[in-house]
């Protein structure tokens, strides 16, 4: 036992509050992703002042602000937090079978074909693990990514560096256009004015819409549209029932299964493009889990999206490939 008056060793778990309530400003967001009391939060808190013998907090401020020598300790934290997070996941990830909580976000792209594949996969080579997936856009997992809510996931990257993550590309997804099966216009038509069917595009807020927007701008070409949908179930109905066209991947139209017999898919006319999938990680996301959900998620992908999908489009082949 401790002798009387003896310092207490510095708690780990007083490093972990510290850093959450740095990153979100308020005793009572921290108490509810910690799943603790807002007085434990504050005791655990209190401990790591007192056993630094500093203020890390201005505790008169709403929301909460760092001190100046609490900037200081967040910076050096935030590093030995990753650097211990990271030997912990390697350490129950050695065996996969022990492996305890894995949090696994993807893009709606993934979830009629693949993922339901990967989850059972995961399931059976770690079956003590508690899993949490969570499906959203690629700009709303790359935000729980950055939050360390999420610890890998499956999205397009944007643009601008990840410098905070790491990004491990998977599949070459160039965009196509689709067309109702009955029109049979040259694919070049299509982007001229005048077209009779109306552009029907993804909604501008997402990534894959700010994607081919840019491109139609490269390109020259300004098309008016009458539909902005987020949802390329959607879009792919209304193309189907003939009420315009539009610009999407294999990827997604592979997705769309009970419209194809009412779809036409044809290559983009002139230059090329394309957007990249991505298997994007935390920095103390363990390598054994990186592994086995990258392997798997790539032989799903070849075996039930490429190959049924190329064969019916042969001209896809050098386009619409896996990323090594």
């Amino acid at each position: 036992m401790p002798k009387p008056g003896a310092r207490k060793e510095l708690n780990l778990k007083w490093l972990e509050i510290f850093q959450m309530c740095s990153r979100n400003g308020s005793l009572r967001e921290t108490a509810q992703e910690a799943g603790l009391s807002i007085s434990t939060v504050s005791h655990h808190l209190r401990s790591l002042e007192d056993h630094l013998g500093v203020e890390l907090f201005n505790h008169s401020r709403r929301p909460m602000v760092l001190t100046p020598k609490g900037h200081v300790f967040l910076r050096d934290i935030d590093i030995a937090l990753q650097a211990i997070r990271k030997a912990k996941a390697e350490a129950s990830a050695g065996n996969l079978t022990e492996a305890s909580y894995l949090r696994l976000g993807t893009i709606e792209d993934l979830e009629s074909d693949v993922i339901p594949e990967l989850a059972v996969h995961l399931s059976q080579r770690m079956p003590d693990c508690d899993f949490l997936y969570h499906t959203a856009s690629s700009h709303e997992i790359i935000e729980m990514l950055r939050d360390r809510e999420l610890d890998l996931g499956i999205a397009t990257p944007p643009p601008d560096r990840l410098p905070d993550l790491q990004d491990q590309p998977l599949l070459r997804d160039p965009f196509v256009i689709v067309l109702p099966a009955g029109v049979e216009p040259s694919v070049s038509e299509v982007l001229k004015e005048g077209f009779g069917l109306p552009f029907l595009q993804f909604s501008s807020n997402l990534i894959i819409a700010r994607q081919i927007e840019a491109q139609l701008r490269r390109v020259g070409v300004t098309l008016p549209h009458k539909f902005e949908c987020g949802s390329n179930q959607t879009l792919m109905a209304m193309v189907a029932a003939g009420a315009g066209w539009t610009i999407t991947t294999p990827l997604l139209f592979s997705r769309a299964k009970r419209f194809q017999p009412r779809l036409r898919i044809q290559p983009f006319p002139g230059k090329r493009f394309s957007r990249t999938l991505s298997l994007i990680t935390t920095p103390d996301c363990s390598r054994s889990v990186l592994d086995i959900v990258n392997g798997k998620v790539r032989n799903a992908l070849e075996a039930q999206v490429i190959r049924p999908l190329v064969e019916t489009a042969p001209w896809l082949e050098d386009q619409f490939k896996l990323v090594d």
